[in-house]
């Protein structure tokens, strides 16, 4: 199979596995309280409004990555699956906490072990990752653009939900814990 072939069928399978995700978690959140705000839906508007106009964008020449196609193809591999790692790895810690709207259980607890001692949202940040590896395959820095700009604007949104949340719910645990990690990237933002 060549690198090619990896790339497309890891592109395919990660679709597969986030509606799997969002059908597996959907039941565990009609049992705590929900305060999504629409970010669900806005951040799966985001991901078809990004890949439509990334597709459509892959064919500007003047835009052309010009990294060699293997290279290239490689990173974006790298990217997709790091990416999708530590979303997975960021879901398995968060156990039955995770669901796919924005809501919190009655014996919700603040995680704080794995990459949550790093960063506060690293599923999101997997989630970017494997975006801009998306973005990438397609070769084309218009195309990166367009996929990441809308994608990141929509998760931002989400995080800012998510945080007013968990700040009302935790406190002043959260308001520490927001002091003492940063967002998306360790040690940057």
């Amino acid at each position: 199979m060549n690198l090619v072939r990896v790339v497309q069928f890891a592109s395919l399978l990660w679709p597969v596995s986030e509606f799997v995700l969002a059908m597996a978690t959907r039941s565990k959140a009609a049992r705590g309280t929900v305060r999504d705000r629409g970010s669900l839906g806005l951040m799966w508007g985001a991901i078809a409004a990004g890949l439509l106009a990334g597709s459509a964008l892959a064919a500007v020449p003047a835009a052309r990555i010009t990294f060699p196609v293997p290279w290239r193809l490689g990173f974006a591999l790298a990217f997709l699956l790091a990416g999708l790692a530590i979303r997975a790895v960021a879901i398995v810690t968060l156990g039955r906490f995770f669901t796919a709207r924005v809501s919190i259980q009655e014996d919700h607890r603040l995680v704080r072990r794995g990459l949550f001692r790093h960063v506060r949202h690293p599923s999101y940040s997997g989630l970017l990752l494997a975006f801009a590896g998306l973005g990438l395959t397609l070769g084309n820095w218009l195309s990166l653009a367009a996929i990441l700009v809308p994608i990141t604007a929509s998760v931002l949104y989400r995080i800012r939900v998510e945080e007013s949340f968990l700040e009302e719910k935790f406190g002043r645990e959260y308001a520490e814990y927001r002091r003492s990690t940063r967002c998306l990237v360790p040690g940057l933002y």
